[in-house]
């Protein structure tokens, strides 16, 4: 086996900002340098971190139109060509939420199809770290404890925006684009044959072949196919399980080692925590928060369809939270879980106001952005968290950062990461982004204690 070549080895365009991070921390703490930036980097502010084995680009396609990706991804797929890496990896949630007219998974994966031509795309979504396991093509997801198939999952069956009706990932993304479709299932993988069947299903035509991943064989299985056979498929689609599936190879082949150092940090005496989800895992956070020393507000976002009204609304908001901030953690949330009357009434609103709900919500992201600053700001913090996949993208930008490098380990696929700026007083500043189904209860006051949740 070849030792891996020097350089950059994967690089990596995330479809929601708290994902993205999710690839960082794999990397990461298996003993591979990583970045991440949250916007495309200038070649001046990619030189500066030429030395990272993973580099990426965080982004917000997950909530946004096929058109939007039509124009925006092509770019966004050069950037990262340029980079050099082996690998040039879509990154998608893990539990695939997407649809035809949000999301489209499918036209990411056809223009990046367009754009790093091959004879096979690797589809890996698996990543049990993360309780999600893909068995004959369907997917499932854990949730306290359980496994639900997708198409029944409390949650993921009833998201907001792409509510998931199909658990089987071919038969979803067919929805979504035309191209071919293959299955290397768990059983070809347990009696070796995963290769073989590669071969037979690869074709000119750049078909999409999942890989089924539901423990740390198969996991290891997925990423020698992808790694083997990268001179014919340098394009990967899929969750931060790529990431998962590579390392497990690496380390089963003698190229990494398997046991890397687990960084620690020390606990913050104060944190900022802005939140706009409304997942019922961020919803039980957000109670424990409270009944932990976080003081709690609820941003009002119906006032959100109209700028005047915001930002009347953002400027009550921030009269309070300063006020918090200087003794305490505060917390801005907008919705408590996926029954909060609050979405309903945002919906309303929207239509009363005949405002684009896609920009409203962007308006709502930066406007949490504009608190999360100013709490940082007038509290003199060091360290925050942002909650939602959607949300973390806007509010970060607020903040004037342009990069994040993992630091240390909180919950899988949400770790604490330091940022880099060209701004004074915010290169430094340390951030945690969690996605929706992200954490246990615990995971705020985890944020501010520097705390990992699986350890002691």
């Amino acid at each position: 086996m070849s030792p891996l070549p020097p350089g950059p080895l994967v690089a990596f365009y995330g479809d929601d900002f708290t994902g993205s991070s999710a690839v960082m921390e794999v990397m990461a703490f298996a003993g591979l340098s990583a970045v991440m930036f949250l916007s495309p980097p200038t070649p001046a502010r990619l030189a500066a971190f030429a030395d990272r084995r993973c580099i990426g680009i965080a982004g917000i396609a997950r909530s946004r139109p096929p058109d939007w990706m039509d124009e925006h991804l092509p770019p966004l797929y050069a950037a990262l060509g340029r980079i050099g890496a082996p690998l040039v990896h879509y990154k998608v949630c893990s539990t695939f939420d997407s649809s035809p007219q949000i999301g489209s998974i499918g036209r990411a994966i056809d223009l990046g199809a367009q754009a790093f031509p091959a004879r096979w795309i690797p589809l890996v979504v698996g990543a049990p770290a993360l309780e999600r396991y893909q068995v004959f093509g369907q997917l499932f997801a854990g949730l306290n404890g359980t496994a639900h198939r997708l198409d029944r999952h409390p949650v993921m069956a009833r998201h907001p925006v792409t509510p998931m009706d199909e658990a089987d990932l071919i038969r979803h993304l067919g929805r979504q684009t035309g191209r071919r479709m293959g299955l290397i299932d768990f059983p070809s993988i347990k009696r070796g044959d995963g290769d073989r069947k590669r071969r037979a299903l690869a074709g000119d035509d750049a078909p999409v072949i999942a890989i089924d991943v539901l423990d740390d064989e198969t996991l290891a299985a997925a990423g020698a196919l992808i790694w083997q056979a990268r001179s014919e498929g340098r394009f990967v689609a899929g969750s931060q399980g790529v990431e998962y599936a590579l390392v497990a190879h690496w380390r089963e082949a003698g190229l990494i080692p398997c046991d890397a150092p687990v960084p620690t940090t020390a606990p913050a005496e104060r944190i900022a925590v802005v939140s706009g989800s409304c997942s019922p895992v961020t919803a039980g956070q957000i109670a424990h928060a409270e009944e932990n020393g976080f003081a709690s507000l609820r941003l009002d976002v119906t006032q959100a369809v109209d700028d005047v009204t915001w930002d009347r609304e953002i400027g009550r908001v921030l009269e309070q939270a300063k006020s918090i901030a200087a003794a305490a953690s505060p917390l801005i949330y907008t919705a408590r879980g996926p029954d909060d009357p609050a979405i309903a009434a945002l919906a309303e609103a929207c239509r009363s106001a005949g405002a684009d709900p896609a920009r409203v919500n962007d308006r709502i992201g930066a406007g949490l952005g504009r608190v999360l600053e100013a709490m940082i700001a007038d509290g003199g913090l060091t360290r925050a968290a942002i909650a939602g996949g959607d949300t973390s993208g806007h509010a970060a930008l607020a903040l004037g950062i342009d990069a994040l490098e993992a630091i240390a380990p909180l919950a899988a696929g949400s770790p604490l990461c330091r940022a880099h700026a060209t701004r004074p007083g915010r290169d430094g500043l340390e951030l945690a982004l969690k996605g929706g189904q992200m954490g246990t209860p615990d995971f705020f006051s985890a944020v501010r204690a520097g705390r990992r949740l699986d350890a002691a």
